[in-house]
């Protein structure tokens, strides 16, 4: 999207910052979870996976993360309805290889999402040098849409996509946009990487470093529930 670096480089920040600011007075879940908490830029590291509350965008209200592991984890975000990305709690995994080094690259995901407000669920793919951002959205509702321009259908990884291809300025943008939402399901993700590499050519042999998973919200007026039941990124 088109504040995607800020995005990036909040996260990349985020375990250097100070977590005293707490954004808002949304709440965590009733039950108890092994780590919860309502600051701007919180964070943890659970079972392998690196957890963010990443509220970055301009406008936002409160946003809650709670985790019972790195691959079972939620917020509860109020941002109000108007434009703008204001957050991307997510869920990261590092996997550090070049794409013809790697001999699989794969991911299950189960989530449960609101039926109003505006956000997509999405996978976030970057290089170690963060010069390319590869997204996978798996759904969407209300107001949103990714940034460039429309390349047509294409079938991967298990999943039908319209593709889009375009630039914030600082890095390059391919949205691979689900073509129907779906909640639940298995993406294998390297042939999606490598059909931008070989088939398009729009990268060469990338070091893949951060597959993040996660919310990319853009409103939730009175306050919504956005849940990650189960998450598993396998990389060999």
């Amino acid at each position: 999207m088109a504040s995607t670096l800020r995005k990036v480089t909040m996260a990349v920040l985020a375990p250097a910052m100070a977590l005293g600011a707490t954004v808002g007075l949304a709440s965590a879940p009733a039950s108890a979870a092994v780590w919860s908490s309502c600051d701007q830029w919180a964070n943890t590291s659970l079972n392998g996976y690196t957890l963010y509350n990443n509220i970055w965008g301009s406008g936002a209200g409160s946003q809650c993360i709670w985790a019972n592991s790195g691959t079972n984890w939620g917020v509860n975000a109020n941002h109000p309805n108007t434009g703008g990305i204001k957050s991307y709690p997510n869920s990261k995994k590092v996997i550090n290889k070049s794409i013809t080094s790697l001999g699989s690259l794969s991911s299950n995901y189960n989530v449960t999402v609101p039926s109003s407000g505006a956000y997509n669920t999405s996978y976030d793919i970057w290089d170690t040098d963060y010069d390319y951002e590869i997204m996978l959205w798996v759904n969407k509702t209300g107001a949103v849409g990714p940034l460039g321009t429309s390349q047509g259908n294409v079938t991967l990884g298990g999943h039908t996509w319209t593709v889009y291809k375009g630039t914030n300025g600082a890095n390059q943008v391919f949205s691979f946009v689900r073509t129907s939402n779906s909640t639940s399901g298995s993406v294998n993700i390297l042939p999606i990487l490598k059909w931008i590499k070989d088939t398009k050519g729009w990268f060469g042999n990338e070091t893949i470093g951060d597959v993040q998973f996660g919310f990319e919200i853009t409103s939730s007026s009175g306050g919504l529930n956005f849940t990650t039941n189960n998450l598993t990124v396998s990389s060999s």
